[in-house]
């Protein structure tokens, strides 16, 4: 139980480590992944460009999850960003709500139902002081990324929320490459809603719809029904792990299962 409650008590500290000089130089744009272990909104990575969280007798708020509603002021730092940020989303996921930081990735980073709730009342309560304090809103699609900390990329560094998947793919000019496909073979480790809301499978699905072509989808488990994800434009989806296998026993048997998966697909439609 312990173990649980770290998850109210961290932040996106750690995150920023290498970042602020790169983001208070007078250089080109800075671009950033996300990714995080924690629900707090980016205050942890906010606090290591010197933003102060105050309550309301004007002592520091620690940067976590668990004390986004003990924030009463923000404090910018006397040295702002000044190089463009750009973040790197690979979901639409907005701050709060039902489909939010809180509620959606909560649960996968080991918050029980009543942290679910503090969590959420935290992401509101941030929310409403930033719009009222910095004039910003942040509970936009894509800001419940990595906890929130796309959300406080958007209040703390003046960033621009970008689609991770289309960025990759105009990198990589897959666009190209489907000209002469048969099949996009793509994967993911749990094929489930989150996987719908702009995560790489959904961008590749309809990058693919657009040229005409097939995709396969190879998951360690596929939880979504056929017409789910036919309607976003994937054709046929495989699930590695059986579902009466355990998880130990399916990780500890990865490589294995996913070699079948991939013959099952090509006995399937290649053959």
């Amino acid at each position: 139980m312990k173990s649980k409650w770290l998850l109210l008590m961290v932040s996106v500290l750690c995150v920023m480590v290498l970042f602020p000089a790169a983001a208070l130089s007078q250089g080109p744009t800075v671009t950033a992944g996300c990714g995080s272990a924690t629900v707090d909104a980016g205050i942890g990575a906010a606090a290591a460009l010197d933003w102060k969280f105050l309550d309301q007798n004007g002592s520091p708020v620690p940067a976590s999850g668990g004390t986004l509603q003990q924030i009463a002021r923000i404090a910018s730092p006397q040295q702002p960003i000044s190089a463009p940020v750009n973040v790197l989303c690979d979901v639409r996921n907005p701050l709060c709500g039902r489909n939010g930081a809180a509620r959606t990735y909560g649960p996968q980073k080991g918050a029980t139902p009543q942290m679910v709730d503090s969590l959420e009342r935290g992401l509101e309560h941030l929310a409403q002081l930033v719009r009222a304090q910095l004039g910003k809103d942040i509970d936009i699609p894509g800001a419940g990324a990595a906890g929130g900390l796309a959300g406080g990329a958007v209040a703390f560094m003046n960033a621009k929320l970008t689609s991770g998947v289309k960025a990759v793919m105009d990198f990589t000019g897959l666009k190209a490459e489907l000209a002469d496909a048969d099949w996009i073979v793509t994967g993911e480790g749990c094929f489930d809603r989150q996987s719908l809301y702009g995560k790489v499978v959904s961008g590749i699905a309809e990058l693919a719809a657009r040229s005409n072509v097939p995709v396969a989808v190879i998951a360690g488990q596929i939880n979504l029904s056929q017409t789910n994800y036919q309607d976003i434009g994937i054709r046929t989806a495989i699930g590695c792990k059986p579902p009466t296998m355990s998880l130990e026993n399916a990780i500890a048997n990865s490589h294995c299962l996913l070699e079948a998966a991939a013959r099952s697909f090509a006995k399937q439609n290649l053959v």
